[in-house]
């Protein structure tokens, strides 16, 4: 006689994302889906002990630019090692559809420039087995994976594929561009996206340095692809801005214009920048918070830690990859790079060039080395994303009287090259953690912004949910929160935020995206690179500890970090309604 239950997790604290008190339950799954809560007195086919663990929902990373990555790749790692059951990409008006033939290259190029995803990667995985949209989404379908993908529409293929060449002369789109754009976002609706996506940021350009195409799109544009989606009827506009076309308030002002006459839902990018521009992220949130009791649904979305950078010989960057010097031995092994860069008269040379010239990397020429050097510092391990001031580069090498470029220089050389640079470059001007804190309690933020799929070889932020968990839930002296709560920022509310209604609750009905976590164990490890993109390219990836299972659609994928080798994860075509 069959089970009345396909698996049944027994005894654990259910934290269900609603952000209620933990409490003792077995949570039982047939079909993919949760069907009972409570003590369970059935035999199930698989049943797991989850004594001494939290039983919570998938966490949804509605912030990723897996678009590339999901063609070519079955295990979305990092992100599936973190807890992660969905992911939401297209973000920041980059993506790979819709397009035309020739038109491919300007969007690899626009990939590389703002994402840090290599050409050469790009142009080896992706088959380019679509034109539209809808095809692409169809591409997507035929594969199955670790985890659950929603697909956005991006501004800037959208753009491309209306305007061709003047798009990329970032020309303003006349009547007949706003119709066509309106019409295909429409049907990219329809297919299943989940929404819209643009970037007005000086800080994305492609990888010849060029601006975005949609960087100076108008009112009138954004207005007509979010009619767009209100024609379709669903969508949500996710949008990445310096907010400074002419100021905050003005520009706020006119996406609440759009939001207001499309009757759509809108995600922003919302972190707290260094120096002059450290009061804009709390404009924001009293923006933000002004629309919403308009009725109007316009939610900033913040990271839990700063946005940080690693900068490394065994990474894609280093304060010194653009100088003549070092680019003369960049190809060697690293342990031959190390002992040539140890060399005084190498150590001279490269010290003596300039950092900035010939360099295409954008972080340098925005934050200029001076500025860096201060929030620069020695990636411990464990890793700290909460260094004390008194630890950056700056401060150790005003200490010893020497330059921050010489520090950072040894410091790179320490542990025979393999040790990184870590540079907070948002949220942590006063060297502290207290914007993330008040965004973390902030009644309107939504919090992510991983990037996961992205920046491969300087960037791991896809353990934002793991270190969310313990440093915020555990091992934080002051300002922790209830693990109920920092749950449910990972689950409900980024899944109530997207339209993803069938799961982010442990509830009898929604799907079965469940981890299970061993909390005193909770652990991010160390960075380390691997070289498995498509031709060999570089990535950096990150693991944790404390994951003792993770379940996508009631079939366990990962235990205790192990991929299983089971791919229950699907595209999700948007919207999902409650079941």
């Amino acid at each position: 006689m069959p089970s009345e239950f396909d698996l049944i997790i027994r005894g654990g604290q259910v934290v269900d994302g609603s952000g209620a008190p933990a409490y003792p339950a077995d949570v039982g799954v047939r079909a993919g889906v949760i069907t009972a809560i409570g003590q369970i007195g059935a035999r199930g086919a698989q049943e797991i002990d989850a004594r001494g663990l939290l039983v919570t929902p998938g966490f949804i990373d509605i912030h990723t630019h897996f678009d590339g990555q999901a063609i070519w790749d079955q295990c979305l790692a990092p992100s599936s090692w973190h807890g992660v059951t969905t992911v939401v990409m297209g973000n920041c008006g980059v993506g790979f559809a819709p397009v035309k033939p020739d038109h491919r290259e300007a969007l690899i190029e626009l990939m590389e420039g703002v994402e840090d995803i290599p050409g050469a990667c790009l142009h080896q995985g992706l088959q380019w087995n679509w034109e539209s949209f809808g095809d692409y989404l169809d591409e997507l379908d035929r594969h199955p994976r670790d985890v659950d993908v929603c697909a956005q529409l991006p501004h800037g293929p959208l753009r491309v594929y209306v305007m061709g060449e003047r798009a990329l002369r970032l020309e303003p789109a006349n009547a007949d561009d706003i119709a066509a754009m309106r019409a295909i976002t429409a049907e990219a609706m329809r297919a299943g996206a989940f929404g819209f996506t643009t970037s007005r940021t000086f800080a994305h350009k492609s990888s010849k340095g060029n601006p975005t195409p949609m960087m100076r799109a108008h009112e009138d544009e954004l207005a007509g692809i979010a009619l767009g989606m209100a024609d379709a009827g669903h969508g949500q506009l996710e949008y990445v801005s310096d907010w400074d076309q002419p100021d905050p308030a003005t520009e706020f002002a006119m996406l609440a214009r759009v939001i207001e006459a499309s009757g759509r839902t809108c995600v922003f990018t919302c972190n707290q920048r260094h120096g002059d521009a450290n009061w804009v992220w709390r404009e924001l949130l009293r923006l933000s918070d002004d629309a919403a009791d308009r009725g109007l649904p316009i939610r900033p979305v913040s990271a839990p830690r700063p946005v940080g950078s690693l900068f490394g010989l065994s990474g894609t960057q280093n304060p010194f990859s653009a100088t003549p010097s070092y680019k003369s031995i960049a190809h060697l092994p690293l342990a031959q790079r190390v002992a040539a860069m140890r060399q005084s008269e190498v150590r001279q040379r490269i010290l003596s060039e300039d950092p900035f010239e010939g360099s295409t990397f954008p972080l340098f020429k925005l934050m200029g080395f001076d500025r860096m050097y201060e929030r620069m510092f020695l990636l411990t391990d464990p890793p700290d994303y909460e260094p004390p001031k008194e630890s950056s580069v700056a401060a150790i090498a005003r200490r010893q009287g020497r330059r921050g470029a010489e520090v950072a220089y040894d410091m790179m050389l320490s542990n025979e090259g393999h040790d990184f640079l870590y540079v907070a470059f948002t949220s942590f001007d006063d060297f502290t953690l207290s914007s993330v804190q008040e965004t973390l309690t902030h009644r309107n933020a939504l919090i992510g912004l991983g990037d996961a799929g992205a920046h491969v070889g300087f960037i791991t932020d896809a353990s934002f949910p793991t270190w969310l968990l313990k440093h915020w839930g555990r091992d934080r002296a002051t300002g922790r929160q209830p693990v109920e709560e920092l749950v449910r920022r990972y689950t409900s509310d980024p899944a109530g935020a997207v339209g993803l209604h069938d799961r982010g609750l442990l509830q009898v009905g929604l799907k079965a995206d469940i981890n299970l976590i061993d909390f005193d164990r909770l652990a991010i490890e160390m960075p380390y690179p691997v070289d498995d993109l498509p031709g060999g390219g570089r990535r950096l990836m990150q693991k944790a500890r404390g994951y003792r299972a993770t379940i996508v659609s009631g079939v366990v994928t990962y235990r205790d970090g192990e991929h299983t080798g089971e791919k229950p994860g699907r595209l999700v075509r948007g919207p999902v309604r409650a079941p």
